[in-house]
Formats: structure tokens, C-alpha cells, sequence
């Protein structure tokens, strides 16, 4: 859950929290007139991304006092962009690896169709074709169907050239609802955690109703700038944008409630997913680019992590309804083995 202007900015510094100032969450911040802006990449290579900050919004300025000595970002070029680049074979593997790491560590996981892993992987080429997003290697997408009767998240691993794109795990999860005011459509479309933006970690603070809106203390919040969506209390669906967010929500009152729409336009996740995409880096490529030269990056990420190699930085929200799927009861069973790979000799 989102709470409209009460969100603040929670770095980790030296191991523990920083609380910075009024960030907000998707429908905490509207803006209702700005307009598209281009967006540079690191392992995949991006044409335009509608939605991204209006003209005059800088991101890169929320904490010029850990941006290293000067107080600035650091030039582009002085970031290594050369992400890990492996071979199908290898990231077939290394995908197998994460599957075995997420059903340990990932208890609220589900099994997935073959139908709706084929509906999923049609959808998440297509969204990626429309924005122009053209993935260079082997790397996890973060695939999110906000079809308000299937409401699952899927991480698939994408690699180019093959049409065989590999399931590593999936939950139920909450996107936004309609009928009530301020509650807006979470919007479908490539979004990138970009390092032009600084995340955060979330307070644990209790709202007015004593909800955790973010889950608890220390949770990653992955935000993925101004992005434009429908009003989904009015009939007529007016857009503005929105800060569109990922983030774990309340254990105790709302986590068992995902699987339906209910949030205001964020992405609400398990908290034991959370952890896991922390602890891998499944979003973080450029953050740990940015990390080697800006120490408000290495500070927000987990000194515990082991980035998977075939880590990227791309959530894609689709959409299901419409499509001839099976329901979702029967959908929803494990029809298939999962992808093992040959053993390596050696």
C-alpha cells in the first residue's frame, strides 16, 4: 500500500538507514502535464521510454551529499557498462540455479501453465518491441500480468534469439484497482529500474490505519519514475502520471490478500519475493554499475548480495484479459517439468 505524501527516502548508509525527504509513491505524486524523455541503457539497448521524468524533474539530485566527493554524478564514462555476458547454455544454467534458489527461498510461490507461460512470454516481446527495447544478452525479466483475474508476477529469463525463454519462478502479487478515487490503473509497458534514479528502502512506519504501506524496515522500493496512467475511478479513464513503484506491502494484513487488484497503481510483491530479487540483483545492472563510482548506490544495495550474471534491470507489465487462456483455476497447474539442464562434464 502507498500512502499519498507521507513516503520518505530511506538510504542505507554504513549498514544501516538513512531517511531522506518527501519521496512519494505512485499515487502519492501525479503530475498531469509532462512529457516523454529519452533513457539510456546498460545491456539493453532502448530507442525511447514514454513516461519517463517531465522536463525539470532530475532524480540524480535527491542526495548530491553522497554523490561521491564533488557531490555530483559521475560522468557516464566513468561507469564500466559491460555487464556479465553469458552463452545460452550458461544462462539456461544459471537460470536453473535461481529456480532451485526460489522455491527455497520464496515460500508463496506458484507454479506456472505452459499456456500462461507462452500468453506471458508473447506478451513481454511484444510490450518490448513497442518501446523499442532490443535485449543484447541473456538476462531475467520481471514479468507482471496485472489482468485483474490472474494478478501474477513471473521472472522469465530472456535470451535473444530463442524462442524458448525459461520460467524461473512466480507469485501472486496486487496491481492497481478501480472504483475507488485516487486509485489508478497500473500502467502496461517496459519499465526500467534506471540508475538515473535512486530507490530506497523502506521505514517500516505505520500509517494512520497501522499498516506498513512498504512492508517492514529494510524492504527495497524500486522506482521506476513518472509514468502515465488512467484514473480508475472515473468512467472516461483520463491519464495523468504517476510514480510507479514496486514494493513489498503490510505481512500481516495485506500480504495474504495479493492475488487481487488493491493497490493505488504500485506493484505490491510477497516480502519473501522481495528479498530474493534483492538479494540476486534481478533489477540491478545499472546499480551495480553506478555502485563502482557513486557510494549512495553501494550503500542502497545489499552487502549480502550475489548478483546473478544473468541479472538485468527490466519489469514488463502485460496484460492477459482478453486472451483465450485457460481459467485460472486449471491454468494455474504445474502442466510441464521444469527446464533442467544437462549435467557439464568437467
Amino acid at each position: 500500500m502507498c500512502v499519498a505524501g507521507k513516503l520518505a527516502v530511506c538510504l542505507t548508509v554504513a549498514g544501516g538507514f538513512l531517511a531522506g525527504a518527501n519521496m512519494v509513491c505512485a499515487q502519492g505524486m501525479v503530475r498531469q502535464n509532462a512529457g516523454p524523455a529519452s533513457h539510456a541503457s546498460t545491456g539493453t539497448q532502448i530507442a525511447m521510454q514514454p513516461g519517463t521524468p517531465p522536463a525539470g524533474v532530475d532524480d540524480r539530485a535527491l542526495d548530491p551529499a553522497f554523490a561521491g566527493v564533488t557531490g555530483a554524478m559521475p560522468p557516464s564514462s566513468s561507469v564500466n557498462d559491460s555487464p556479465p555476458v553469458l552463452g545460452e547454455d550458461a544462462a539456461r544454467q544459471e537460470a536453473w540455479a535461481l529456480t532451485l534458489a526460489f522455491r527455497r527461498e520464496v515460500p508463496v510461490a506458484v507454479s506456472v501453465s505452459s499456456a500462461y507461460k507462452a500468453a506471458w512470454v508473447a506478451l513481454a516481446r511484444q510490450q518490448l518491441e513497442q518501446a523499442g527495447y532490443v535485449l543484447d544478452r541473456p538476462q531475467v525479466l520481471v514479468v507482471v500480468d496485472r489482468n485483474p483475474k490472474v494478478q501474477r508476477l513471473c521472472l522469465i529469463l530472456a535470451i535473444p534469439g530463442s524462442a524458448d525463454w525459461q520460467v524461473i519462478g512466480s507469485t501472486k502479487v496486487s496491481t492497481g484497482t478501480t472504483g475507488r478515487q485516487y486509485y489508478y490503473i497500473t500502467p502496461t509497458g517496459v519499465f526500467p529500474n534506471s540508475a538515473t534514479r535512486l530507490g530506497y528502502r523502506a521505514l517500516g512506519t505505520k500509517n494512520e490505519n497501522g499498516i506498513m504501506g512498504n512492508g517492514t524496515t529494510g524492504m527495497r522500493v524500486w522506482d521506476f519514475g513518472w509514468q502515465w496512467a488512467e484514473k480508475g475511478w472515473l468512467p472516461s479513464r483520463d491519464k495523468v502520471q504517476i510514480r510507479l513503484e514496486m514494493h513489498a506491502t503490510d505481512p500481516v494484513y495485506l500480504e495474504q490478500r495479493l492475488g487481487r487488484t488493491a493497490s493505488e497503481g504500485c506493484i505490491r510483491i510477497p516480502s519473501s519475493l522481495n528479498v530474493f530479487i534483492d538479494r540476486h540483483g534481478l533489477l540491478d545492472t545499472e546499480y551495480e554499475q553506478r555502485a563502482t563510482v557513486d557510494r549512495r548506490f553501494a550503500a542502497l544495495l545489499r552487502k549480502d548480495r550475489v548478483a546473478s550474471p544473468i541479472a538485468g534491470l527490466l519489469v514488463v507489465v502485460v496484460d492477459t484479459t482478453g486472451l483465450v487462456i485457460p481459467p485460472a483455476t486449471a491454468a494455474f497447474k504445474n502442466e510441464g517439468t521444469p527446464h533442467r539442464q544437462k549435467p557439464s562434464v568437467g
